[in-house]
């Protein structure tokens, strides 16, 4: 799930940045919230990912609500309590998610070389307790928790990029993000973030490619050089701009499956693209 302020894959808040630029005004972040959940559990997949504006945000320092769904923090905890419609089918989507961070980081780095755009992982490991009743999931296991910002969108910056979170045999979680920048320029962030709190870089290996998602999006993954090639598990999510998937990969002679997401900057530029995904992620005023 992801709670965004300013969500960077709205069309709204795209076309409303379109006429701030022509007319001179300016557009609050804070009226194009959405939270996005998703769930891939076998015959009860859903979606959602309802936009909402400020009438219907309310935020704090432990507290961020969004219509009917909300987040709280309570110094152990992270609760989410989710009360939405899924998309396109509309379907009730209701249950809570508790992560417990095992150790919190204090620690970003940014995405670009000028610096707009930063991530922090906050909990690399977490335990995590799911349970809806619409549809009927629950299970519990281990999560991860970060942050992204940044001070224009996205699609302006990067080209693509491919990040992906890998829990390892001793505990550890090892991060990459593979950036390419519109400008021509690639940044590579390969890190260890150890039980304790240390963040070590490593060598993650050439990139390989992973092949075309359905919509023909571009994957690759960083992979030791001596080991076999890495391979897609499942993909989770398809869409014309963007994947998720579960990959099969080596880090430092070690076989490990991890989380892998990939994003292409020209797609979500496309007009087509903005058009199609009021399907998916409807506004609610």
């Amino acid at each position: 799930m992801i709670a965004f302020i300013g969500s960077v894959f709205s069309p709204y808040y795209h076309w409303a940045r379109k006429r701030a630029q022509r007319t001179g005004g300016a557009v609050d972040p804070g009226d194009y919230c959405a939270i996005n959940v998703a769930i891939y559990s076998p015959g009860k997949k859903r979606w959602t990912m309802t936009e909402r504006g400020r009438t219907q945000v309310v935020r704090s320092a432990r507290h961020f609500e969004v219509g009917p769904s909300a987040l709280e923090w309570d110094g152990a905890a992270l609760t989410i309590r989710i009360r939405e419609r899924s998309a396109p089918i509309p379907r009730a989507v209701r249950g809570t998610i508790r992560l417990s961070p095992e150790h919190l980081f204090n620690w970003g780095s940014a995405l670009d070389a000028a610096g707009r755009h930063r991530w922090g992982p906050i909990a690399t490991r977490a335990r995590i307790e799911v349970d809806f009743d619409r549809p009927g999931v629950r299970w519990g296991g281990h999560g991860y928790f970060d942050s992204n910002e940044g001070d224009e969108p996205i699609e302006d910056c990067f080209e693509s990029w491919d990040w992906s979170r890998t829990l390892l045999a001793n505990g550890d979680s090892a991060l990459l993000y593979d950036l390419r920048e519109s400008a021509g320029s690639e940044r590579l962030l390969a890190l260890r973030f150890g039980q304790e709190g240390t963040v070590t870089p490593f060598d993650p290996g050439p990139r390989w490619p992973l092949g075309r998602t359905g919509w023909r999006v571009e994957r690759a993954m960083r992979s030791d050089a001596d080991g076999p090639a890495p391979s897609i598990v499942r993909t989770l999510e398809d869409t014309p701009f963007y994947a998720r998937s579960l990959a099969r990969s080596s880090f430092q002679g070690q076989r490990a499956i991890s989380m892998h997401e990939t994003l292409s900057g020209p797609r979500l530029r496309s007009p087509i693209v903005r058009l199609m995904l009021p399907w998916r992620m409807p506004r609610r005023f």
